[in-house]
Formats: structure tokens, C-alpha cells, sequence
């Protein structure tokens, strides 16, 4: 046992499922129990669904926890095509709590998503309305309006990418994929990006390590975000929305002034029912930050 990286309080149970003729891989903790239901948690762009193992350790009370790869991250496979869009992460989603295996066929689940994972999350709560008990959006803020006019760019952006195969950064070791996750986020402890780094990257047949990730995700989607049509779905949710996020988050940085926190504000209003919850020090990765805080919260909120 290495003292230097994250050791586990629960045990996750690993195994494989087939959604829409790909392999997910899906990580489960707790046993399936009358009268308790699931709770089911999507991972962000870029990330794996073991990164809610320290969430999963903070849960005072034993839970049925399942947590999911999304198609061509993690131990997923690939979806195969030039890029990737919601849809496709709408129906997977559909077809996992459609799953015999998993015991979660015909059952109402909680459903949480972060980042990608919450934005995928609130859809489906729209969509699906019914299978959705509770929900819970950790800072899935949905994306910049974009005007109709901006297609023939956007289709010549995505047409000049696929001139050249895509491609992720390779790493000399571990060491240096945790040393990454820390520079990204210097909130994250040294031991948990020791952990997540293993799964996270694995190892290139030549030497080195990658990220587990399709490299087609680093294309743009060629379709443009259409509020419009996001909004429709968002009044659909019957279910109570926790929203949390972080007190260090800075929207700005990633958009600018092309999707400012008041328009945000604006798209959450037309949900029903909404908790809020700010966690402190905390950034986008809040629950890498503050596992602890978000579960108690999320105990309180499910319960």
C-alpha cells in the first residue's frame, strides 16, 4: 500500500454492460435494496466516473452508487465517428437505466451529473421525466447561445479538423498525469491526483501514458448549442433540482462575455423546483474539492 496515493474507504465493483452496441464500462458500490433508490452519477468531458470515488467514501450512510463512462472515455468504447453530441450521450443515458443488469430497468433513479455529465442530466430529467426521482446538477451551466449565422463557420471549423487526425498529449508517466490534474486544479490533493491518474491515463503501447479518451472529443460538434430547444426540456423537469457549484468558479474564463452568469440565471428560472448550494474553496472539479461538503449535502437533499 502506497501511503502517497488515495486509498479507497468502499470498494467499487467494476464490470461492463452493453448500451446501443457499445461496451460501457460501469463502476457500482452498495447492493441494490427495497424501497431505496439508485443513485446515479455521469462524469464531465474529460473525466472518468471513478473521479466520485472520494464523494462516494464521504457518504455517511451505505448507498446503491452507480457511476458510468461515458462512449469513448474512460474504459468506454469509442462511439466511432468524427466527433461527439448530446444526443447520443441522451440515449446512452436511456439505455443504462433501461438495464437488466444493473437492476435499474423500470425504476425511478436519482441522477446526478457534473460539468458535460449535468447539462446530459437536465435533459434527460426533461425528456424522461418520469425516471428521474431527484436531481442534481453540478455545474452543468449549458453553453453559449449561438446565433443560426454562425453555422457555415462552424461546418468549415469542423470540416478543416478532420484534415488531421486528432490527437492527446501524451505523458512520460503518472507522476506526470497527476502532476497535470493538480496544475488544472491546484485545490486537488496530491494523493487523490495520484489516484485519479491511474484512471485517468493508461499506458501507450510505444511507452508513456494517455488519457483514457477518445481523441475525436477534442473536435468541435459541427451542430450549434440551440437554447432554445435546451430550455423546452428544462421546463419539463418535475423533479426537485439541487444545483451546486463553486465558490472559485469563473464562468468568464471559459466564455467570456458570450454567456454571462445573468443569462445563466435566467435559463435555471424556468425549472420548478431548484435548491442551491455553493461549496468553499471550491472550483469547477468540486467534487474532487470538497467531497465531504457535497456529500452531506447530497445526503440531506436525497433522503
Amino acid at each position: 500500500m502506497n501511503p502517497s496515493v488515495y486509498q479507497p474507504r468502499r470498494a467499487a465493483r467494476s464490470r461492463f454492460v452493453t448500451l446501443r452496441g457499445l461496451r460501457h464500462h460501469v463502476l457500482e458500490w452498495g447492493e441494490p435494496a427495497p424501497g431505496h433508490v439508485p443513485l446515479v452519477m455521469a462524469h464531465g468531458w474529460m473525466d472518468v466516473g471513478a473521479s466520485f470515488q472520494f464523494v462516494v467514501d464521504a457518504f455517511e450512510a451505505q448507498r446503491h452508487v452507480i457511476a458510468f463512462d461515458w462512449r469513448g472515455f474512460g474504459q468506454s468504447d469509442p462511439g466511432g465517428g468524427d466527433s461527439y453530441w448530446f444526443p447520443d450521450y441522451l440515449a446512452d443515458l436511456d439505455a443504462l437505466l433501461d438495464c437488466a443488469e444493473l437492476g435499474l430497468a423500470g425504476r425511478a433513479v436519482d441522477l446526478l451529473g457534473h460539468s458535460m455529465g449535468g447539462n446530459v442530466a437536465m435533459l434527460y430529467a426533461g425528456v424522461r421525466a418520469p425516471r428521474v426521482r431527484r436531481l442534481v446538477n453540478l455545474e452543468g451551466f449549458g453553453m453559449p447561445r449561438m446565433p443560426s449565422e454562425l453555422a457555415p463557420r462552424q461546418y468549415e471549423k469542423w470540416l478543416d479538423q478532420l484534415r488531421e487526425p486528432a490527437r492527446l498529449k501524451p505523458y512520460d508517466d503518472l507522476a506526470a498525469v497527476a502532476a497535470r490534474l493538480r496544475e488544472t486544479n491546484p485545490l486537488l490533493a496530491a494523493d487523490k491526483a495520484a489516484w485519479l491518474a491511474t484512471h485517468w491515463a493508461a499506458p501507450l503501447p510505444g511507452g508513456g501514458f494517455a488519457l483514457r479518451a477518445d481523441p475525436a472529443h477534442k473536435r468541435i460538434n459541427p451542430v450549434l448549442y440551440r437554447v432554445e430547444e435546451v430550455l423546452a426540456c428544462w421546463k419539463r423537469i418535475a423533479a426537485p433540482l439541487l444545483w451546486v457549484e463553486g465558490d472559485r468558479t469563473d464562468v468568464a474564463k471559459w466564455w467570456g462575455h458570450r454567456y454571462p452568469r445573468a443569462e445563466f440565471e435566467e435559463r435555471l428560472a424556468v425549472v420548478a423546483r431548484v435548491e442551491r448550494c455553493t461549496l468553499s474553496p471550491a472550483g469547477h472539479m468540486l467534487h474532487h474539492d470538497q467531497p465531504e461538503a457535497l456529500a452531506e449535502r447530497l445526503e440531506a437533499f436525497l433522503r
